[in-house]
């Protein structure tokens, strides 16, 4: 006959995610937009973060 477990194995808790710190999180990061023959600088648009491609966790962590 098999043995009686008397203890629960404690409960684990996933750890909770790390936010990007290029995006804070956001999964989007400013871009400068350049234009003219000097290459001036117009404006800014959003683009992909390349770090967490969008996630806004951090994959090293």
């Amino acid at each position: 006959m098999a043995t009686k477990r008397t203890t629960k194995p404690p409960k684990t808790t996933p750890p909770e995610p790390v936010v990007c710190s290029s995006c804070d999180g956001s999964g989007m990061v400013a871009a400068t937009v350049r234009v003219g023959r000097k290459r001036r600088p117009v404006g800014q648009q959003d683009g992909l973060c390349l770090n967490c491609l969008g996630t806004g966790t951090n994959p090293d962590a």
